[in-house]
């Protein structure tokens, strides 16, 4: 059974018996949603993503390149991997530095 999570993403086509799955689990998302690149996913269940944004600097009325790497839950549906564009949307603490969910992988809407 599939959950909606309310964000217009098609879900995966695998299943899962993952409890933290916003898909097939009980995880609720909320928040805020970005679209990243992984970066590693050594870890059990768990992806680093990192995000490209641009900041303005007020002094010099321009902006620079920012990037940041965020450390999101990774199901066994989706099971990304190094290199994929994937959506990531906030959700309650999973641990101590995971806040993040990937909700599908390919990219935006």
């Amino acid at each position: 059974m599939k959950n909606d999570t309310g964000l217009g993403l098609k879900g995966p086509e695998k299943t899962c018996e993952d409890r933290n799955c916003p898909w097939h689990g009980q995880l609720a998302v909320r928040g805020r949603v970005f679209e990243c690149t992984v970066m590693s996913t050594k870890t059990h269940l768990s992806a680093i993503v990192e995000r490209s944004y641009h900041q303005l600097m007020p002094k010099y009325q321009r902006y620079e390149r920012r990037k940041s790497k965020i450390v999101a839950h990774n199901p066994l549906c989706i099971a990304a991997k190094y290199g994929d564009t994937v959506v990531i949307a906030e959700c309650r603490p999973i641990s101590k530095t995971k806040h993040f969910v990937v909700v599908s992988k390919g990219g935006g809407k």
